[in-house]
């Protein structure tokens, strides 16, 4: 297939997303004319297609099995020669024009817009982050961070010591609404599909990204309505623990020191058993038995493997 000779495209991944694709393309379209809008479906089985069939100037692929988010963008960048990427999630609609995010982005290599709730209000906490510490995650995996939230470690981690109407360089804002210059794409070799089938990927992006000496600016002029944990209510309780616990422990192989790292696989661990214990008595049911013991199994297999070649391994369901 030959690429799509744009200036900006509009990287949108969709997993039984009728209910909100339609709205997404409709605000990109009146807010962003001049933004190709790039669909990528991960094989759903609703109507998604069908909502999508019906906007005739958008670019539809669709996957027959699901690919996981890092992959789909993949192909989707893959499919086009956009000078400039935004990766919109399908719950995300425009508020305003993108032209800020391009200047910044030219300028700097990556720039985020806002992400707002439907009433307006910014969506702390969410919308821009620091890169995560091993202590931000253990906190986080000890519910610690819910239980506290003003807490030290997650004031850092979620900005929440941040004017979010103030722009400037940012560590590790939301991958449901970022753009990316393509040669730092390609420089950074895309997504890291590892990172199946989501969570972590952006962080591991923009990771990456600062590492390599780009700046991620955050320009909050830029504005998307975002419904939040759209893609996450389509995959069961008992996959998102599993598919979490696994995405965060290759994040910190890939970049915590060997202490840090072991913390946080000790951390999986030890927050296993109240996770399951909370999740029995919610469900009803001991189901939520089987779905802890493998996470105990591979945090306990990352915990002691020389080379922390589990947790870089294949995928683990």
């Amino acid at each position: 297939m030959e690429g799509l000779l744009l200036a900006v495209a509009a990287i949108i991944v969709t997993f039984n997303s009728e209910a909100v694709i339609g709205a997404c393309l409709d605000a990109l379209t009146k807010m962003a004319p001049n933004v190709k809008p790039i669909v990528v479906d991960n094989a759903s089985s609703d109507q998604t297609l069908q909502h999508v069939r019906k906007q005739a100037h958008v670019h539809l692929i669709a996957n027959r099995e699901n690919r996981g988010f890092a992959a789909a963008v993949n192909q989707g960048i893959g499919a086009c020669d956009a000078d400039f990427l935004l990766l919109l999630n399908p719950d995300a609609n425009l508020l305003t024009a993108v032209d800020a995010l391009v200047d910044a982005s030219r300028q700097y290599g990556l720039a985020a817009g806002k992400l707002v709730d439907l009433d307006g209000g910014a969506q702390s906490g969410f919308t821009i982050r620091r890169l995560p510490t091993p202590a931000a995650l253990i906190l986080e995996l000890l519910g610690i961070n819910r239980l506290w939230p003003s807490n030290p470690v997650n004031r850092w981690y979620r900005y929440l010591d941040r004017d979010l109407d103030q722009s400037g360089p940012v560590e590790q804002p939301a991958g449901a609404f970022l753009m990316t210059r393509r040669d730092v794409w390609e420089h950074l070799h895309g997504f890291d599909e590892s990172f199946h089938p989501v969570w972590f990927e952006d962080v591991d992006y923009c990771k990456r990204a600062w590492d390599s000496k780009y700046r991620i600016e955050y320009v909050p002029s830029v504005q998307a309505a975002h419904l939040g944990g759209h893609s996450f209510k389509e995959i069961s309780p008992a996959s998102r623990a599993i598919h979490w616990c696994v995405s965060l422990t290759r994040y910190a192989s890939k970049h915590f020191h060997s202490a840090g790292y072991r913390a946080v696989c000790l951390a999986v661990v030890l927050s296993s058993l109240p996770r399951m214990v909370a999740r029995m008595i919610q469900d009803r049911s001991l189901q939520s038995v089987a779905i802890y013991r493998k996470i105990v199994m591979f945090a306990g297999l990352c915990l002691v493997s020389p080379g922390r070649s589990a947790a870089r391994g294949g995928r683990y369901s």
